[in-house]
């Protein structure tokens, strides 16, 4: 029975024995205005599509985690709603979602897209991050494909002065491009070595924690803002009803049946969803089973049902309902 108990400190005396810096992991999070390239910074850095990737602000609703494994590290992304002036009670819940998660992480990125300039929202978002201060700070300059090496260095120089002035240094300044892949891994580089000495916490195979139904839910979700971007930004909800493996089928052809609503605020927005002839909706359960089948790794069979809920983001209860 000894000899089992001291194990762990085994492991850990032969790795530092054979010259190998201990293991470490621990929990990440991107920050930064809406749009600013976080979510698809989480899938390129965990290498498969697990937060939804929306060119509309306020997508990111659950705090999905995105798992990075390496033979030194792991890194569990956080995603986090971004931070902004609530308007909702939605909005509030979400600001508070955000407050809650920096102060329980390791390490926080805060994202600024190279080709836009440095604005009040940013200042706002540092300003924050500034009173939090144990957590190492790494600044990340996204979308560095869109602008040319002056634009950038003018970034940099920008978001290094905005630390001084709030009276903090960031512990790394780094330009990425996701869409390129470029110095994407050695953000990676840069943030293990922040994280705490621990060994992995989620099993190697493991990309994300969230449970699989929300996750088939903000697939659906993303497929159904494609398209209708200016007339129903964030008047979609999606609940997965149910999610059964079809009974009769033999074992080496599975089928699961997905049962999900997609829920609106108004009646009058029905029409846009279903689309003429119901080809909106058609196609968007085309598209999000394609990716639903991709990452459960099986068959599936869709069943959408467009619902109102009536003004479901000003309600509690509502909201409470559809999981927020």
């Amino acid at each position: 029975m000894g000899a089992m108990s001291v194990r762990p400190d085994t492991d850990a005396a032969a790795r530092q024995a054979a010259g190998k810096a201990p293991h470490r992991a621990g929990f990440a999070c991107f920050v930064g205005r809406p749009n600013a390239g976080k979510s698809t910074l989480t899938n390129a850095l965990v290498g498969q599509k697990v937060a939804i990737t929306s060119n509309r602000p306020q997508t990111t609703r659950h705090t999905v985690r995105g798992i990075v494994h390496r033979d030194d590290a792991q890194l569990i992304l956080v995603d986090t709603p971004g931070l902004h002036k609530p308007r909702t009670l939605l909005g509030e819940r979400l600001n508070d979602v955000v407050r809650t998660t920096w102060a329980e992480v390791d390490v926080i990125g805060f994202c600024l897209p190279a080709d836009q300039k440095l604005g009040p929202g940013d200042k706002y978002i540092v300003k924050e991050l500034a009173g939090i201060k144990k957590t190492p700070k790494i600044a990340i300059i996204t979308k560095t494909d869109l602008v040319d090496s002056k634009q950038l260095a003018e970034q940099l120089l920008a978001v290094s002065r905005l630390g001084e002035e709030l009276g903090f240094e960031w512990a790394e300044i780094i330009p990425v491009s996701a869409v390129k892949d470029t110095q994407v891994g050695l953000l990676g580089d840069l943030i293990a070595p922040l994280l705490p000495e621990s060994p992995p916490l989620y099993p190697e195979g493991d990309l994300t924690d969230e449970p699989e139904m929300v996750m088939v839910a903000e697939l659906i979700r993303e497929a159904a803002l494609e398209g209708v971007r200016d007339e129903l930004p964030h008047s979609i909800a999606v609940v997965v009803e149910e999610m059964l493996p079809r009974e009769d089928r033999p074992a080496d052809k599975p089928l699961l049946d997905i049962h999900a609503n997609v829920y609106i605020e108004r009646p009058s927005q029905k029409g846009i969803i279903i689309g003429p002839k119901g080809k909106r909706l058609k196609d968007v359960g085309t598209k999000s089973r394609k990716h639903i089948e991709a990452l459960l790794g099986t068959p599936v069979f869709l069943d959408l049902h467009v619902k109102v809920a009536k003004d479901w983001q000003r309600d509690p209860k509502q909201l409470r309902k559809l999981g927020f």
